[in-house]
């Protein structure tokens, strides 16, 4: 069973971002999660990743984009320890 990564971002044109890390992640670890966007409807500056039902990354707590090797990592270990736990 695929692990559920989440990503809730602005839609007033935070996509192209989302579609770069689902890439990435998928990239990182072909057919083991199931990633899925959902864009808000307004502007909210939302990018807000779960992994397994818990916030990962926030970009409306501070956290950014995820635009760093150093925050994908942290996406990684994350999706690591999910997996690992079955």
């Amino acid at each position: 069973m695929a692990l559920a990564v989440r990503v809730v971002y602005c839609g007033a044109g935070y996509k192209s971002k989302y579609l770069q890390l689902k890439k990435k992640l998928e990239d990182e670890f072909p057919g083991r999660l199931d990633i899925r966007g959902e864009g808000t409807p307004q502007a909210t500056g939302f990018f807000e990743v779960t992994v397994a039902g818990k916030l990962i990354h926030s970009k409306k707590k501070g956290d950014g984009y995820v635009d760093t090797e150093s925050k994908f990592l942290k996406l990684v270990a994350a999706i690591k320890a999910a997996l690992a736990q079955g």
